[in-house]
């Protein structure tokens, strides 16, 4: 089962893919937020489509008392909407500490800070992925 993990952010949405079997992810790409959230999901649709995606898993960014502040709820509404526009199951999945993660693994790869912030959405997006697939792909 091929899938799609997106790590919204208000700038920038983190985009990884799995393989086939489902084992591996891998980051995928960086989109820039538009001013639109209709091209946004229009954007994704379209990779949905491309890389022949069976199910989206949008990383939640519960807090660290596990309540869920804005930044989660803005989250859940984002998915709602795209659940609408794709052919494919949406779920969301807990996304707690994987920007760190993945900020930590490019420093340590001597990445500088300039393309870090080019990289970190998609490799945060393929942390959050891994879990999930680790994890059996609950739903």
């Amino acid at each position: 089962m091929r899938a799609l993990g997106v790590d919204l952010g208000t700038k920038r949405i983190g985009l990884a893919t799995s393989d086939l079997s489902g084992t591996i992810a891998t980051p995928l790409s960086t989109l820039e937020r538009s001013r639109s959230t209709r091209s946004d999901h229009a954007s994704l649709a379209r990779i949905v489509t491309d890389e022949e995606v069976e199910i989206v898993v949008i990383g939640l960014p519960i807090q660290m008392n596990g309540e869920l502040g804005m930044a989660a709820e803005a989250a859940q509404r984002e998915a709602a909407l795209l659940a609408t526009v794709l052919d494919v199951p949406v779920i969301l999945f807990d996304e707690r500490m994987t920007t760190v993660a993945a900020d930590r693994a490019l420093k340590e790869a001597n990445i500088s800070a300039s393309r870090r912030r080019r990289y970190v959405d998609r490799v945060a997006a393929a942390v959050m992925l891994q879990s999930w697939l680790d994890r059996g792909c609950p739903r």
